[in-house]
């Protein structure tokens, strides 16, 4: 089975850490990007499979990154995550086609089981 790729989009190293070992023991190949520029070229090479996608980051916004994601890899899956309720944002990324979001601080497990459940297509056993 191919290993499915995800992108980590944040410009706050500690959840990108955080992120790139819990779904990097998962068995997913991971990757990370801390803006836009750096998200937007690990799209273009390594096209991942899933995007869990800040909406703050300096220099282009969560917005901007996803619509060009989606203009130019419509197949790829993403996953906002903010730490406002920015409700408004939030169902622009919607209109936009992110599947998904999560406010910070998010719960680890059901973070876990959204990503598992797009990238593997089944509800996941729940091994403790």
């Amino acid at each position: 089975m191919e290993q499915k790729k995800i992108l980590i989009v944040d410009d706050q190293n500690g959840i990108r850490i955080l992120l790139m070992e819990l779904f990097g023991n998962e068995g997913y190949q991971m990757y990370q990007a801390a803006n836009g520029k750096a998200a937007l070229e690990v799209v273009e090479q390594d096209t991942p499979d899933l995007v869990l996608l800040d909406m703050k980051i300096p220099g282009m916004d969560g917005l901007e990154i996803l619509k060009h994601i989606k203009s130019t890899h419509p197949q790829i899956k993403v996953i906002m995550m903010t730490a406002y309720g920015e409700l408004d944002i939030i169902k622009q990324a919607k209109d936009l086609g992110a599947i998904s979001h999560f406010t910070k601080p998010f719960d680890i497990d059901e973070m876990r089981n959204v990503v598992d459940q797009n990238l593997r297509g089944n509800q996941v056993d729940q091994q403790k």
